[in-house]
């Protein structure tokens, strides 16, 4: 399945999320789905290989 199709959907998906928390818990709610939803871009990437996490944090190869 093309991974580029679902983009958009999870997007829309995030920004209802976000609106939501907003509207109804506050400021406070609309940080937390945001640094989460963050988080969970972030990990979605490293899991496809786009985003290297050991450049990320400094790691350096040993040979």
């Amino acid at each position: 399945m093309d991974e580029t199709r679902w983009w958009p959907m999870i997007g829309l998906a995030f920004g209802t999320a976000v609106g939501f928390a907003g509207a109804f818990g506050g400021f406070s709610a609309f940080l937390i789905v945001a640094v989460l939803g963050l988080l969970g871009l972030l990990v979605g990437r490293a899991m496809t290989g786009d985003l290297d996490v050991g450049a990320l944090l400094g790691s350096r190869r040993r040979s």
